[in-house]
């Protein structure tokens, strides 16, 4: 009988079983523990740290931009403004094609191709999470045309946002600035993190020097976002709580600016190269700041193409040229009554002290002759005679006696040479020579000397003098205050967006001009009221005013012209003609405004009297006596037999080279 083999062990294997099963419960065991630690570890534990990386994946963090501060004038009106518009925006890390988006948004024309390279140039140096402005303003036709394609445009959104506005356009565009985009020069002087989701900044004016106090504070707010980046209103069934801190609006500025003296200058100016300021002797509050032809800044708030810039830039005319703070001209015959002043300081004249004219002025030894621009002459003249007449002889004479050191010495304390310090950046300083300016001026030996000729022709301003116009109607302020002077400025209060509190800003006081004898004053100031009068050189500006009013004319050479030579002879293109200029102040009593006047290629002074007298009378006279003033001028101007009214505007053409 065959012997049984045993196949099947199965107490071994149940004993298997059961070790393999304690095995895998021991491990199951410390597997779910270790996973129990784990969640306990998330959830517990770490609680704090991982609600807040999840808050962060779902919640966003969005600046909220301030409201910049409105720009008023002295009385209120409105010069800018922040109004409602959309602009189209780009976030970087959301954005799969950079290059490729620019080009599609170009072919829309959405953007001016020419502007893509700096556009993209921007964007880069932004941080990937920050929007960046492509185009500032849309128009109803641009919104159209980007809505139907914005599927194409990831990243790319339209969002309404406060932009700046300039009401009135270009009046006071020099002194009040404009805001642009933010470029990369902009970013170097500002905190990026105080101008998160701002996309304008002051370029130029108050709109630029005071930009501390424009723009405020940025606020943020937390919006809830799905996986795309997109915003919703909740995420699943839970609303979370998202917090917000509001921005702070910037403060509002007041300007010393009077808009309805402001508009009559730039209208009396309409049609020149020139420039006027006026200012309140009192205080160094500027009155009004015209430089014209001027430009719509609101161009530059919309983001002004290349093409248009270029436009700008490229005129002839040099509409963005500040010539109020920039413009350098020969002072020409307005620096007399300050050469008489210094002739008196350094006691080398008496006020009746008498030269004669003979209609040219000759050095010891030399046979040149410096020409009156009166051939016949103005016979004997006294201090005062020589101001109304603007007798080139008496001051050439009284610039040879003083020497260029001291006349250099004096007219700086009225601050020629010198800034005048105003509350905005861009001014030029001026030429006031004297001989240490001409050796520091000039390497060559031969070139750092000064002759006796060059000391003749700044007793008229002429040679190296050169002035500004707010240095002109600053040291005409000074003039007429009998030195006492204060640093110009275009703001003189500031309103407190959260408090509402108006602040008055303080005159600046700068140091006065010491006169050697006060009645100097009175003597300049009274030959200054003659040349309003009949026989001055600005007598018919000066004709029927209801004030009593101080001024002086002034012809500034561009072309030279040979001693036997004059324009009448000559065909010199218009842009080569004299600059005329005049400044004044009223009333002399008890001055409350004085003015510089320079029109560019005007020929003589009494163009530029003509424009300040208009400027005086819309600030000194009432309402009702300018309206009536002005009918009677149109009456006149309606009989062709009239002559022309005394303070109308000058004609768009050169007046012919005449007196001062």
């Amino acid at each position: 009988m065959a012997r049984s083999v045993r196949i099947k062990d199965h107490q071994a294997e149940q004993r298997m079983f059961a070790r393999r099963a304690i095995i895998c419960a021991v491990l199951m065991t410390l597997a779910f523990g270790t996973l129990i630690a784990r969640l306990v570890w998330l959830q517990v534990v770490r609680y704090d740290y991982f609600a807040a990386l999840s808050q962060g994946n779902r919640v966003r963090i969005e600046p909220i931009p301030p409201n910049r501060g409105l720009v008023l004038d002295r009385n209120g009106i409105p010069l800018a403004l922040n109004v409602p518009s959309y602009q189209l925006e780009l976030t970087r890390e959301q954005v799969p094609d950079l290059d490729g988006t620019l080009r599609a948004l170009a072919n829309l024309y959405l953007l001016d191709r020419e502007d893509v390279p700096l556009l993209k140039r921007e964007i880069m140096g932004r941080r990937s999470f920050e929007a960046v402005p492509l185009k500032l303003q849309m128009s109803d036709e641009e919104l159209g045309r980007f809505a139907v394609r914005r599927f194409e445009f990831p990243g790319v959104e339209i969002r309404p946002r406060l932009t700046r506005f300039y009401p009135l356009k270009e009046s006071g565009v020099h002194a009040l600035g404009y805001v642009g985009a933010i470029s990369e020069d902009d970013q170097k002087r500002i905190d990026m993190n105080q101008y998160a989701g701002t996309t304008l900044i002051g370029k130029s004016g108050v709109e630029r020097k005071y930009e501390s106090e424009l723009h405020g504070q940025t606020g943020y707010q937390q919006i809830l976002v799905n996986a795309q980046g997109r915003r919703v209103e909740r995420l699943g069934r839970t609303i979370p709580e998202l917090k917000r801190r509001e921005a702070v609006a910037g403060n509002d500025l007041y300007l010393s600016i009077n808009e309805n003296l402001q508009n009559a200058a730039e209208e009396a100016l309409r049609g020149w190269r020139a420039a006027a300021v006026a200012i309140n002797p009192a205080n160094g509050d500027v009155l009004a700041f015209v430089s014209t032809p001027g430009f719509d800044p609101n161009l530059f708030v919309r983001g002004i193409s290349r093409t248009q810039y270029r436009e700008l830039a490229d005129d002839i005319d040099r509409p963005m040229y500040d010539r109020v703070l920039r413009g350098l001209y020969p002072s020409g015959s307005t620096i007399k009554p300050f050469m008489a002043m210094t002739a008196l300081q350094y006691n080398v004249l008496t006020p009746e002290d008498r030269r004669y004219c003979r209609g040219f002025f000759t050095l010891p030894g030399s046979s040149h002759r410096y020409r009156d621009w009166k051939p016949q002459g103005h016979g004997s003249m006294d201090m005062r005679g020589a101001i109304q007449h603007s007798c080139d002889v008496y001051f050439y004479g009284a610039a040879e006696l003083l020497g260029i050191d001291h006349i250099h010495d004096f007219l700086s304390e009225f601050g020629f040479g010198e800034p005048t310090g105003i509350d905005i950046d861009g001014e030029m300083r001026g030429l006031l020579p004297s001989t240490a300016w001409k050796r520091k001026a000039y390497k060559r030996k031969e070139l750092q000397i000064w002759f006796p000729g060059e000391t003749i022709i700044t007793g008229i301003g002429q040679g190296y003098l050169l002035v500004t116009p707010l240095q002109l109607a600053h040291a005409t302020a000074s003039l007429s205050m009998h030195g006492q002077r204060f640093q110009p400025r275009l703001v003189h209060a500031v309103r407190d967006s959260v408090t509402g509190k108006v602040r008055e800003l303080p005159p600046v006081p700068l140091p006065p001009v010491q006169a050697r004898d006060p009645g100097m004053w009175d003597v300049i100031v009274e030959g200054m009221q003659m040349v309003m009068k009949p026989g001055g050189t600005a007598s018919i500006a000066g004709n029927g005013t209801a004030y009593t009013m101080a001024g002086k004319t002034g012809t500034a050479q561009v072309f030279s012209v040979g001693q036997n030579e004059s324009y009448k002879k000559m065909h010199v293109e218009e842009r080569l003609k004299d600059h005329g200029l005049f400044v004044a102040f009223a009333p002399v009593e008890k001055p409350v405004i004085a003015l510089a006047v320079v029109m560019e290629n005007g020929s003589h002074g009494t163009a530029a009297a003509a424009i300040a007298r208009r400027i005086l009378d819309v600030y000194l006279l009432p309402p009702d006596v300018l309206a009536a003033q002005d009918a009677k001028k149109q009456q006149g101007k309606a009989r062709p037999d009239a002559a022309a009214p005394a303070a109308a505007a000058p004609p768009l053409k050169p007046a012919a080279q005449g007196d001062e």
